[in-house]
């Protein structure tokens, strides 16, 4: 049975990471340091200032680790060919290839029934395109030290009781870093077999597979084919869909992660952190938070410019804005955070995983 597309909701999301004497994302070696094999921390430059960062790439390892660790996701296997590298891309049993997205650029040996090898007139194997590829639902930000920020180099070395030491350096840094987040809960468990890069996500063995498993099919909202119908696509079950929308979303409470945790072990989970549902896919809280002092050296909140985008997005947000932060952290901004939740009753302000656990709650209602 073909059911219509639901509305585009998307959840948003921002956090606020607090760290001291971290590397979290290492630049390979330095070549500032006067130690031959001294390691650079990554750092970009804005209005004239460096700000340390972590790359999106790294911070989505850290979100994929956490979810086969403390979710008990199986992360599709990883299969390499030659220079090319690539997962199974399977989403119907590989939650993470379904969230985090995939590529594959490969043909296969077509089989018959019983499993043998198809052959040609010539006694070739027989071949088809099984290339896939899916635009991950799961969109990330890098995660960027909001004021700007002065790393040190530490001397440090390689030593036993016997023979020299063998010195080296890293440059290690304290910062409030921030990231933001966005994941499509229409694309969430569902696919497109268009032949069109990007949304060519299933093969036709994968699209039998899910509608054996109980998926059904619905009309695309957006394209149409030649004659004008909406093109369909293939959407898993309510229930798997939205334990992987959740779990995602729940990962970040335990999210573990950076270079060098031996030695500059650093907290990675949110301080700080806003969940809201919108109906549109632009990211409304990129500038709620600001660097003050005279080297732009010190991280505020900005309490005026979130209350300014509660009111121009008001028509965008769907159900309650939630807003979670950890005790002991920017305390010095509790009456402004709270005056905001007094004046807004779509605004929510708890703990942080209290926070995320209200949205989660709210989500199952949404999707």
């Amino acid at each position: 049975m073909t059911k219509n597309s639901t509305s585009n909701l998307k959840t948003q999301g921002f956090i606020l990471l607090d760290v001291d004497v971290v590397a979290l994302n290492n630049a390979g070696k330095s070549h500032t340091s006067n130690f031959d094999n001294a390691v650079a921390t990554k750092k970009i430059r804005k209005n004239s200032y460096y700000h340390t960062y972590v790359s999106g790439q790294a911070w989505r390892y850290w979100w994929r680790n956490s979810l086969q660790q403390n979710f008990g996701w199986e992360l599709s296997p990883i299969i390499r060919e030659k220079k090319v590298a690539f997962t199974e891309s399977n989403p119907i049993k590989y939650a993470d290839d379904d969230i985090f997205g995939y590529m594959k650029a490969a043909r296969e040996v077509i089989k018959d029934e019983k499993g043998n090898p198809v052959k040609d007139n010539k006694g070739n194997e027989k071949t088809e395109n099984v290339t896939v590829t899916r635009v991950s639902p799961l969109k990330n930000s890098a995660v960027v030290s909001v004021a700007a920020t002065q790393t040190e180099e530490n001397w440090s070395s390689m030593a036993r009781q016997d023979g020299d030491s063998v010195p080296y350096s890293k440059e290690e840094y304290s910062a409030i870093m921030k990231g933001m987040f966005s994941l499509d809960l229409d694309q969430v468990g569902t696919f497109a077999d268009y032949n069109k890069t990007g949304f060519k996500n299933l093969t036709e063995a994968l699209k039998k597979e899910a509608l054996l498993q109980g998926a059904e099919t619905l009309d695309d909202s957006y394209l149409k084919d030649a004659k004008g119908s909406p093109m369909q696509l293939i959407r898993l079950k309510k229930k798997i869909r939205l334990k992987r929308a959740i779990d995602t979303i729940k990962a970040l409470k335990t999210i573990s992660g950076g270079a060098m945790q031996t030695n500059n072990m650093a907290d990675v989970t949110p301080k700080f952190i806003i969940l809201s549902t919108t109906n549109t896919g632009n990211h409304p809280f990129t500038h709620i938070v600001k660097n003050s002092g005279s080297q732009n050296q010190v991280a505020e909140l900005n309490i005026d410019g979130l209350e300014e985008v509660v009111q121009e997005y008001n028509s965008q947000f769907r159900g309650n804005i939630f807003i979670g932060k950890r005790s002991g952290f920017l305390d010095e901004f509790n009456k402004g955070l709270q005056e905001l939740a007094d004046k807004h009753e779509n605004i929510s302000l708890h703990p942080v995983n209290e926070a995320i656990d209200k949205y989660c709650e709210q989500l199952a209602n949404q999707l």
